[in-house]
């Protein structure tokens, strides 16, 4: 709650305290904390977490003890940097040790970027006074929390009418070019003329054969969709794994520039999700799309912030041993500039929206034994999904999503996970990482929250919630 509800001196001090994010880091720190060098070093991480029905005495936990504080579910609805203010800097806090200790995968212009944002935020942070950080102006800002909400019930006048969308659902068509991988096969890309349409992706090898018979058409629902992008070597590659009854079906589209692939990852996402181009929040996801790509694009010709010492330890482990401090200083500076103008709040929301943009991101791995299997997998468990992993290679074998699950239980005698998906499809498992009920409180929560956010005229019940959880949305 905002710091003008506090209902004494210490508890105001308290939320104060948790506005700081921490700086003065260095590099060496970073280096002695421990880091998942596989899938199954993560796995072990999401075995760690407390039973919340037992106290922390039962647990073994003693006084003066460490525990860690994160969030356990990745769906983060409703933030508002002037009234979230505490909520954002946990998650910025957390999405940034995902980063710099490699729990979550990224790519070297993106780590840059979160470099920059890094050195930005913690710029801000020191000179910056509690107030400030908040944004907490006290009541007079009713107004205007009226006015952002009423703009959130009825939407912009820019949104289009429901009307408009139900008469008229947006199409793309344009040349991509595309890459179906195969075993054993050096072919590469291939031009096709390509159809978006509603939640299909069909190509032709012509404008003037779309008449007719496609050479493929790909229903995106429930797909995964997973960016490759390399800015300087203007590569703009989405990455499709299509469910289909042998496991997961691969197909990359490439796109001629940003622009191009901004249109086509934005219906690809929505499209996975089962909306159409129709959807309020098209325009938005590739304005956002956009504003990333933007981020990881240098700026060479603007004048540089002063001179960062020990900048390197703003980037990961990994990529401080593969570049000299020399050669990453001047580079995140360069991003900076792209950064620099947003304000503390807006920085942290930022390093967050491109950490949710990444396709690792939010994926709980549990090692696990799948009913009839002789070997061990991994399952990730995301907000939307349940993926399963081959533990040798590290390949997506399966995807199911939440949307489509009928029923699922627990048999406590054996510890066995059943889950019936639509179709008759049948999943069992045992998990060997963690305790079943971590799993289970990881499968029933993602299930309860989506459920309870489908429709976003609905809010969430939050006293609801915390009945069901016992109140611990974070562990």
């Amino acid at each position: 709650m905002p710091a003008h509800f506090s209902d004494s001196p210490d508890t105001e001090a308290c939320y104060k305290m948790l506005l700081v994010s921490q700086t003065g880091l260095t590099s060496d720190q970073i280096m002695r904390m421990h880091r998942p060098g596989s899938l199954t070093e993560k796995t072990q991480i999401n075995g760690r977490w407390l039973d919340s029905s037992r106290t922390l005495l039962q647990q073994g936990l003693k006084e003066h003890d460490c525990l860690w504080l994160r969030f356990k579910y990745y769906s983060f609805f409703d933030l508002e940097p002037k009234y979230d203010a505490v909520r954002i800097n946990q998650l910025y806090e957390q999405a940034r040790w995902a980063v710099l200790l490699e729990e979550t995968d990224c790519t070297e212009e993106e780590m840059v970027v979160f470099a920059a944002l890094q050195y930005h935020i913690n710029e801000l942070s020191l000179n910056a006074n509690p107030a400030e950080q908040s944004g907490d102006s006290g009541l007079d800002d009713l107004d205007k929390a009226l006015a952002t909400l009423e703009v959130k019930l009825e939407g912009s006048s820019a949104t289009p009418s429901f009307l408009d969308s139900l008469t008229a659902i947006p199409e793309l068509k344009d040349y991509l070019r595309i890459f179906r991988p195969r075993k054993l096969t050096l072919k590469g890309y291939k031009q096709y003329w390509v159809i978006f349409k509603e939640t299909s992706i069909s190509y032709y090898k012509s404008p003037k054969e779309a008449l007719g018979e496609p050479v493929q058409q790909l229903s995106l629902k429930g797909c995964e969709v997973v960016p490759d992008v390399n800015i300087s070597g203007q590569k703009f590659c989405i990455k499709l794994l299509v469910p289909s009854p042998d496991g997961m079906s691969e197909v990359h589209l490439r796109c001629a520039d940003e622009q191009q692939y901004a249109r086509w990852m934005a219906g690809c996402r929505l499209a996975a999700k089962g909306k159409t181009m129709a959807d309020a929040s098209y325009q938005a996801e590739v304005e956002n799309i956009l504003s990333f790509l933007k981020l990881q694009r240098t700026n060479p010709d603007a004048s540089l912030a002063p001179e960062a010492e020990g900048a390197q330890w703003l980037m990961s482990p990994r990529y401080q041993k593969k570049f000299k401090p020399k050669q990453l200083t001047p580079r995140i500076l360069e991003a900076y500039q792209n950064v620099a103008q947003l304000s503390l709040p807006d920085a942290k929301m930022k390093f967050i929206q491109v950490w949710q943009s990444l396709p690792d991101f939010g994926i709980s791995y549990f090692a696990v034994r799948f009913k009839g299997s002789r070997k061990d997998e991994i399952l990730g468990i995301a907000n939307n999904r349940l993926i399963r992993i081959d533990l040798a290679v590290g390949d997506v074998v399966k995807t199911w999503r939440f949307s489509n699950m009928r029923q699922w239980n627990v048999n406590w005698d054996i510890r066995q996970v059943a889950i019936e998906f639509d179709e008759h499809i049948n999943v069992a498992f045992s998990c060997i990482s963690a305790g079943c009920k971590i799993v289970h409180e990881y499968i029933g929560g993602y299930i309860f929250l989506s459920t309870r956010t489908a429709d976003r005229s609905q809010t969430l019940d939050e006293e609801l919630f915390h009945k069901l959880t016992g109140g611990h949305e974070a562990l």
